[in-house]
């Protein structure tokens, strides 16, 4: 049987859960949306819509002004080389008072890349059995390959080009990409055309 605690720890449990409960859940209205809210469009909440490269037809330099020229390389050259590949590219060049499609700024330096080569040295162990006969004993050698990393550095000249969207300004494309130093004028104009076109085979992204 029960004690009589024990009933009485009962009915008092039985008596608390059919009280009445203190917390009572209760709404209230949303507050008004500010009336700004209505005008505002979140556009970091949508993806960017795909760009049509194919609408670009004609382009322009930036503010008028052409790639500046170093002292290793002349400003129509680079400015040549840039022309050549967006030509390639199906964009001309502005004639007329009609607006660009395209403004088009290029550069031109040069920077210091370190580089590291290793050379693979091979050099052998030799050894052989003797006991009394070391001249006629039988031998055994043994070949072994010892890492040798050099580092040097190497001149290099990269070339910069951005496309901006001529009516909202807006940067639209940027590559770069680099090539030797040549030592010669026939060479470093050769090196700035290859600069620009591995610079620009990415245009249009796909």
């Amino acid at each position: 049987m029960m004690s009589r605690s024990a009933v009485l720890v009962f009915c008092l449990g039985l008596a608390a859960c059919q009280g009445s409960n203190p917390y009572v859940a209760s709404s209230r209205p949303l507050p008004p949306a500010p009336p700004q809210a209505a005008n505002t469009f979140d556009h970091s909440a949508y993806p960017a819509p795909i760009r049509n490269y194919g609408q670009y037809r004609s382009w322009a330099w930036l503010d008028g002004h052409p790639p500046p020229g170093t002292v290793w390389a002349d400003s129509a050259q680079v400015a040549e080389a840039v022309s050549s590949a967006l030509d390639q590219r199906g964009l001309r060049p502005l004639h007329g008072n009609r607006p660009a499609d395209l403004f088009v700024s290029a550069d031109l330096r040069m920077e210091t890349r370190l580089r590291q080569v290793q050379d693979d040295y091979y050099g052998g162990v030799y050894g052989g059995y003797g006991g009394y006969n070391h001249g006629y004993g039988s031998g055994y050698g043994m070949y072994t390959a010892v890492p040798i990393v050099r580092t040097y550095s190497e001149q290099v000249m990269v070339v910069q080009v951005d496309l901006y969207d001529a009516q909202s300004g807006q940067a639209i494309w940027s590559s770069s990409a680099e090539t030797g130093n040549a030592d010669s004028e026939s060479k470093r104009v050769d090196a700035i055309r290859e600069a620009v076109e591995k610079a620009m085979s990415a245009y249009p992204p796909h």
